[in-house]
């Protein structure tokens, strides 16, 4: 009987603190195709299942167009952390289907400037936030609405 709670106890201490292990912050940012866009108003993080702080907005450079997170950007380590796109204002903390995001890149890091290259086959229209998601564990750390 004492093995079945110290293992249940074990496993709900895993499932726990899962998310908030170490992540690489030196992931590399993919290159996007020349495309024509504007910039636009930078939108404000929101806490999803952990403090997310910072702004994001949707830029154009050399006809390139990017996710530029401000200096002021943070959110808590996390293994599996990716930014995506969300087809909604708002992500839901926890169970987010497929059909509802697309992955731009891996999370480089998870404080400070930086900037992810949105492909040039995205419709920026069809997505309304950027969140910071694990997949792992199908969480969402934060988000941000993207500005019109």
């Amino acid at each position: 009987m004492k093995f079945k709670i110290l293992a249940i106890i074990s496993i709900f201490t895993l499932l726990t603190v899962g998310c908030t292990t170490g992540v690489n912050s030196e992931q590399p940012v993919n290159e996007a195709q020349p495309i024509t866009g504007n910039n636009t108003q930078p939108g404000s993080f929101v806490a999803g299942e952990y403090p997310t702080q910072g702004t994001v907005k949707v830029l154009t450079e050399n006809g390139k167009r990017y996710l530029e997170f401000n200096g002021n950007f943070k959110t808590s380590k996390g293994p599996d952390l990716f930014v995506i796109l969300y087809r909604n204002d708002t992500v839901p903390t926890s169970g987010i289907q497929q059909k509802d995001y697309l992955k731009i890149s891996r999370l480089q890091k998870t404080s400070g400037n930086q900037r992810y290259a949105i492909p040039n086959d995205v419709k920026l229209g069809d997505y309304q936030s950027v969140a910071i998601w694990c997949r792992q564990f199908n969480t969402t750390f934060g988000y941000a609405s993207l500005a019109r």
